[in-house]
């Protein structure tokens, strides 16, 4: 589990610490599908946000052996503090019609703006898009942190979005995030547990990943897709300044199928930054009985609210994907 690092006083209501570490063993007659989005700032706290976002689709037969079945990849430049405005987007493949989308914001409207952009996207690079808008959020994590560092410079948060008051369990009314803001006008600083590396000895585990640099955040995706059933990790994480990687959040969901449809659906808490917040596994029981088909738009309509957590939801949803993965093994 790696030596515990410690990074200063807890806070007192953060939420469950138990990491994971480590990546599972590829299955045979599987596929995997590996997704990250870094959340940079390459020119200090105030400039632009930079996404650079990756994922891979990987196929091992019968035998092990490991053949690629798809790749995409994106950047993206947003004014973090001028409203979330996304200014420039590069996608692989090309996708021309996204260019639409640059002049407007990264958050609320953002994923239904894609689909009218380009209805035809490519699987692996609508779940980099369908990622943007909370990767934009959680990325104020690096930014309220390295100004925790200078606690007497101004925190400029002009232009960000508002506090989704009841928009799920971390952000209920009279939670710990919304009673900081309404006291201070800022949400807590998130304190979560050191992250246990997810590297093992298979070179394909992942797709290829550069270093973290400092005030760099990353989320991770891991999807393992049998005929049977899904095993899912989800992580965010940041890097401070003195090279420490801390988890802000971090699930495991565990999925069997029944045909085309969800037979069960559980969730597994490792990271979460708030008591609040581990309230909201129980809603991945819901899918159970449910199509994979629609899933996205299922996830999206009907869990809202302090019973469910935007980051489970966001996992939740990328099991749309299974059905043409499941398709795809040997």
């Amino acid at each position: 589990m790696g030596t515990t690092v410690f990074l200063g006083p807890l806070h007192p209501r953060h939420g469950t610490h138990e990491p994971t570490s480590g990546t599972p063993e590829r299955a045979p007659r599987s596929v995997r599908r590996t997704v990250t989005t870094d959340m940079l700032r390459p020119d200090g706290l105030e400039g632009p946000l930079v996404l650079v976002g990756s994922g891979r689709d990987l196929r091992t037969g019968a035998d092990g052996t490991p053949v690629e079945i798809g790749r995409a990849a994106y950047t993206a430049k947003v004014d973090f503090l001028g409203g979330w405005i996304l200014q420039e987007l590069t996608t692989d493949p090309p996708r021309p019609a996204l260019q639409s989308l640059t002049g407007a914001g990264t958050g609320s409207g953002f994923r239904a703006r894609v689909l009218a952009a380009d209805p035809d996207l490519p699987g692996l690079l609508h779940q980099l898009m369908d990622d943007v808008p909370v990767t934009t959020l959680v990325s104020g994590h690096s930014y309220v942190a390295g100004q925790a560092r200078t606690p007497d410079g101004p925190l400029n948060l002009a232009g960000r979005p508002a506090f989704g008051r009841d928009m799920c369990a971390g952000f209920a009314d009279g939670g710990t995030i919304m009673n900081s803001f309404d006291a201070t006008g800022r949400g807590p600083l998130v304190t979560g547990p050191p992250a246990h590396p997810l590297t093992t000895s298979d070179p394909w585990a992942w797709h290829e990943l550069p270093p973290l640099p400092s005030h760099g955040m990353r989320r991770h995706r891991r999807m393992d897709v049998t005929e049977s059933g899904v095993d899912v990790l989800f992580r965010d994480s940041y890097m401070d300044p003195d090279g420490v990687e801390t988890l802000i959040h971090e699930y495991t969901v565990d999925v069997e199928f029944d045909g085309d449809r969800i037979r069960s659906c559980e969730a597994t808490p490792h990271a979460l930054p708030w008591v609040e917040c581990p309230a909201a596994v129980a809603s991945a029981g819901r899918l159970a009985g449910v199509p994979l088909a629609g899933l996205r738009t299922h996830v999206r309509n009907t869990f809202t609210g302090t019973s469910t957590c935007t980051h489970l939801n966001d996992t939740l949803r990328a099991l749309e994907d299974a059905p043409f993965l499941r398709d795809a093994i040997a």
